[in-house]
């Protein structure tokens, strides 16, 4: 799905644009919005990206962004350019779809007190009154809870189109009708119970929709995020000049301190350093860099300031162009929403042909107009979508709930679906298989005061091997030593002094075979040899994803030889040294030979392929990027959560199922009574919110085997 948007033959030649449209709120608005623009002069393709709320849009060159907005406009969407809202937040959208559901939760809770008073036989007056104190409820909950329904419908209907909201508001506003002139006229019913109990359901369900998507993913803000914000460029004349990442060029020579994040990606002109690439490369060792060597920006220099040639700035540097793949990557999540999307197109015209059907054959079998449209009221009401809406959000939230509990956050619904279709899973190593941070191997060599010094030093340095040290110590509850004078020399370590005796944690000044540091008590020196350990439960985990069926197998950006360690402990097939885009070209490979790959990583490097997987999962101590792009992040050292996933999300499947079957089968028998007039606009209301209920109540048994599956 990385291919260009197709074009026509004689389409000349297109260009590409991407727009975020948040008003995006069902399966209807992607089929409204693709068939829209595919009929705009101009437009070759338009395809949209449910998840992340956004529409590419492939076009002539004279048809400009603002002409595309306007046609979105007419479609019913408010959009903007997709430079403006990367994130496709739509924050004010959210908060008025949650005090609609309050509003008319307040009013149903109201109103059907005062119902309770009629249905148990109230005299003439009394019922009177309490119809009018319903009306005096229910019109204002009405006109204010239904307003997402009621816009939506009028703006299918201005561009003659239709959609689900259309039926839904017919029924509301015909049973308030009916049920005002039921109470002007003292009849004996009203119907506003029903009418707001409707309004309360189907905002429920649209909010349990709205929270899932409101974890949509922001990978590509976050993952420019991490690119220097400028940089001291060097003048002809030997000064220094602060530019803005924007604004530097190929050609400059960029000044880059210790601790710095570089803006753009250069070649070292002059010096040598140390620079962090775990951002880039997943690993979590600092790398060297010399004259010649070529660095991409985002990554941190570690050691000494240096001078470096820029190649490519601002939207050509490597990160920029991750960010790319991973948007075309994240162009795939819709396939699933699509099916909705056909049952939508649909919906709206077999309950309208149904209403009428009834409303026109019981006038032709001699009811009065009166009782035609309350049966044709009530048809709309029965049928409305509820249990089928609830049907997967309610599940989807139940499983959400009970894997958080377990250290898996679920960020997108659809990812329980996704999961639940897996057949084979690809690890990163460095984060993912293993801890990602250097540990030391061995520290029994070290007595009680080494320790304490040691520790001292290590927690006053960011450098990995310190990092990973101090908590190795934390852990066996050392306590750190009071040391005078702590320096740390770029490139070298930390010296200290210890009760008047010179103390260091130094890099060893011979090459030594794997990551170690020399701690230095009074001229001494003792080797801390340091590894990057597997994660404690890495073979019972692999041991459940194969016993579920599922193959494993290593794609690492690592070197040959730290990949094939690993892969031997394992007994894993493992392909190394792969740079984004060929990790995302072995996905893509993966899915065109009828494969389902979960991606499970963490560095920055697995952005697009954790974006382009047909489901992906990164640790909690991933870049913020991957787990931006992840459809699920768990916390903790243990990676069991991967296997627990897929148990429950084949589990919720089982359970969406058996939630559609009981939605369809309340159809089956409540539409027939609603249109042979045995069902009032009422009874129809209880009897969706009754369906709605048992579809919630067998979601929530998912909450009992999720906690079996983590027992």
């Amino acid at each position: 799905m990385n291919a260009p948007l197709p074009r026509p033959e004689a389409a000349g030649p297109c260009i590409d644009s991407r727009f975020t449209v948040p008003g995006m709120r069902c399966a209807g608005c992607i089929g409204k919005v693709e068939r829209g623009l595919a009929l705009v002069p101009g437009v070759a393709a338009a395809r949209v990206n449910f998840s992340a709320k956004r529409v590419a849009v492939s076009h002539a060159p004279d048809l400009t962004g603002e002409a595309i907005i306007a046609e979105l406009r007419k479609l019913g969407f408010e959009a903007e350019r997709a430079a403006d809202n990367p994130l496709a937040r739509d924050d004010a959208e959210t908060k008025r779809l949650l005090r609609a559901l309050a509003v008319a939760g307040f009013g149903m809770m109201n109103i059907m007190l005062l119902s309770v008073s009629v249905w148990s036989g109230a005299d003439a007056p009394t019922r009177a009154l309490f119809h009018w104190l319903s009306a005096l409820i229910a019109v204002p909950v009405i006109a204010y809870a239904g307003r997402p329904f009621f816009a939506s419908a009028l703006m299918a209907l201005r561009h003659r189109r239709t959609n689900m909201d259309v039926p839904i508001s017919i029924g509301v506003v015909l049973a308030t009708v009916l049920s005002l002139y039921e109470t002007a006229t003292n009849g004996p019913h009203a119907y506003f119970d029903g009418a707001v109990m409707l309004l309360f359901f189907l905002l429920a369900g649209r909010a349990l929709d709205a929270m899932m998507r409101s974890r949509a993913r922001s990978g590509i803000a976050a993952l420019l995020g991490r690119m220097g914000r400028g940089a001291q460029i060097v003048q002809p004349d030997g000064s220094t000049l602060y530019v803005e990442a924007e604004r530097i060029v190929p050609g400059m020579v960029m000044l880059v301190a210790a601790g710095e994040a570089l803006a753009a990606d250069g070649t070292v002109l002059e010096g040598r350093t140390l620079v962090d690439a775990a951002m880039l490369t997943g690993e979590s060792a600092p790398r060297p860099a010399v004259a010649g060597d070529l660095v991409h920006a985002g990554m941190v220099n570690l050691g000494n300031p240096v001078r470096l040639t820029v190649v490519a700035a601002a939207r050509d540097t490597a990160l920029a162009d991750i960010a790319r793949l991973m948007d075309e990557a994240g162009q795939s999540r819709s396939r699933y929403v699509r099916i909705a999307d056909r049952a939508a197109r649909l919906y709206a015209p077999a309950v309208h042909s149904l209403a009428f059907l009834s409303f026109c054959g019981w006038l032709l079998a001699g009811a009065g107009l009166h009782q035609a449209l309350l049966i044709a009221v009530a048809v709309l009401i029965i049928t409305c979508p509820c249990a089928l809406g609830l049907a997967v959000p309610a599940a989807q939230v139940v499983a959400a709930g009970a894997l958080m509990k377990r250290g898996l956050l679920i960020k997108d619904g659809s990812a329980l679906e996704r999961l639940a279709e897996v057949d084979e899973v690809i690890f990163d190593k460095t984060g993912t298989l293993t801890l990602g941070e250097p540990r030391p191997v061995d520290l029994s060599g070290l007595g009680e005061e080494a320790r304490r010094i040691a520790l001292a030093l290590a927690q006053e340095s960011r450098h990995p091997l310190s990092r990973g040290l101090a908590r190795a110590l934390r852990q066996e509850g050392v306590e750190p030593a009071v040391l005078d004078g702590v320096e740390e020399t770029a490139g070298q370590g930390m010296s200290a002094h210890f009760r008047g005796r010179p103390v260091a944690l130094l890099r060893p000044e011979s090459e030594v075979a794997g990551l170690a540091a020399d701690l230095v008590i009074a001229g001494k020196a003792a080797r801390i040899a340091f590894a990057d350990p597997l994660r404690p439960d890495v073979q019972a985990t692999l041991a459940a994803l194969s016993g579920q069926g599922l193959a494993c197998s290593i794609a690492s950006g690592d070197r040959p030889e730290s990949v094939a360690a690993v892969a031997r402990e394992l007994h894993l097939f493992a392909a190394a040294g792969m740079r984004p885009a060929g990790k995302l070209a072995l996905l893509e490979r993966r899915k065109t030979s009828g494969h389902r790959p979960l991606m499970v990583g963490d560095g920055l490097n697995d952005g697009p392929a954790l974006a382009g997987a047909h489901v992906s999962i990164a640790p909690g101590s991933a870049s913020d990027v991957s787990q931006q792009a992840a459809d699920a992040v768990f916390v903790g050292e243990r990676l069991m959560p991967v296997a627990l996933a897929v148990r429950v999300a084949r589990r919720t499947m089982a359970i969406v199922r058996q939630n559609f079957t009981l939605a369809v089968l309340y159809n089956m028998l409540a539409v027939p009574l609603a249109i042979c007039g045995f069902v009032t606009p009422l009874v129809a209301a209880l009897a969706m919110s009754a369906s709605s209920l048992l579809v919630v109540g067998n979601s929530l048994r998912l909450a009992r085997s999720a906690g079996k599956e983590g027992a």
